[in-house]
């Protein structure tokens, strides 16, 4: 793992010096062709790669961060953020809403709302946003992310200051969900001089081969740098209380003025995986891959997947954010994300098959 390191650590400092260089050196694709040659490393997750369709696709609505699971039923659910109006809506109309498929590709078949916001004095009043599933003992277990837009008014009234991550669980996959409590799952640290003491947002749950819960998350360190970060959160029990490890932030890209965002993990060939939309160290419409040998330390970035013009018969480039994987029998096989445009012009899901 320490020569992964330093040949990447190589090829984040080439990848950022390629961010400079004049627009004759990228590819119909915004990232070079010649990949080695502008010194960036492509991961083996990105390589395996191959075809990508759009779901979701839903007319007057939104579609955001599509969580896939297969369930007993054999069939493939997702669990996704869908919102009417305009993309800034999400902010305060989103909705956690389910669909099945009898394959990743689809087609799917909306089942209805599984969870909205509560309203009143709630946490999660106004928006219930980006989930992810997993199976976890006899129950499934649904994290995601909610705020109140009326008290960020108790903070700095900036719209993202009461985002927090809460959970609910169901022993189907059909429902119902019920809240695990009336307060977030992971809440702020109450101290403002600490990293995550504005936000708690964006979970990835990685189930530990010890047996405990790993939860991953992002937090906006706005107090400080004003640069956001991610670092894991620890319980023996899936309801928590989760335990925020002493090393976090565990990954940050602030040295380079750079952002973390969206990441999922998972662990494979006793390795631990990262993959996160990049915010700007290779390129922002592309992925990150990160590695480590315990979930704690990580490698440098290498390119954890393309953009969506390199997957479908698009042209136009546009964001693709919130990866989350559909794992068979301990490895990798689809990779979801959230992506602009489409036919709607608003967002939908899109599907990479990896080989």
């Amino acid at each position: 793992m320490k020569f992964i390191k330093t040949i990447v650590a190589a090829a984040l400092l080439s990848s950022v010096a390629f961010m400079g260089q004049s627009e004759e050196f990228m590819s119909d694709h915004a990232i070079p062709t010649d990949l080695a040659a502008a010194g960036i490393v492509e991961s083996d997750f990105s390589q395996s790669l191959t075809t990508g369709v759009r779901i979701l696709e839903e007319k007057n609505w939104n579609v955001w961060g599509v969580s896939p699971i297969k369930g007993e039923d054999g069939k493939i659910h997702v669990f996704f953020s869908r919102w009417r109006g305009t993309h800034g809506h999400w902010l305060s109309h989103s909705e956690i809403a389910h669909a099945v498929a009898d394959k990743p590709e689809g087609p799917y078949t909306v089942m209805g709302t599984v969870l909205a916001g509560r309203g009143g004095e709630y946490w999660d009043a106004d928006t219930i946003h980006n989930p992810t599933i997993q199976k976890v003992g006899d129950k499934y277990a649904l994290f995601f992310i909610g705020n109140n837009l009326g008290k960020a008014k108790d903070f700095d009234g900036h719209h993202a200051s009461t985002q927090r991550i809460g959970l609910a669980v169901s022993d189907s996959l059909y429902g119902p969900f019920e809240r695990v409590s009336d307060e977030p799952i992971l809440d702020i640290s109450a101290n403002k001089a600490d990293w995550d003491s504005y936000l708690t947002t964006n979970p990835a749950l990685l189930q530990h081969p010890n047996g405990e819960y790993w939860l991953y998350y992002k937090a906006w360190d706005r107090y400080n740098d004003n640069m956001r970060k991610m670092g894991v959160a620890i319980s023996s029990k899936i309801e928590g209380p989760y335990l925020k490890h002493e090393k976090n932030p565990l990954v940050s890209f602030s040295n380079i003025k750079k952002q973390v965002e969206d990441a999922y993990v998972y662990f494979s060939n006793n390795t631990y995986y990262m993959v996160m939309r990049d915010m700007g160290v290779i390129h922002p419409h592309v992925g990150l891959m990160l590695e480590s040998d315990d979930g704690i330390n990580w490698s440098s970035p290498m390119l954890g997947y393309k953009t969506n013009t390199h997957y479908t018969d698009e042209k136009k480039i546009q964001r693709m954010e919130r990866p989350q994987v559909l794992m068979e029998d301990g490895k990798p096989e689809y990779l979801f994300m959230a992506l602009m445009g489409g036919k709607q012009n608003t967002s939908s899901g899109v599907v990479l098959k990896l080989d």
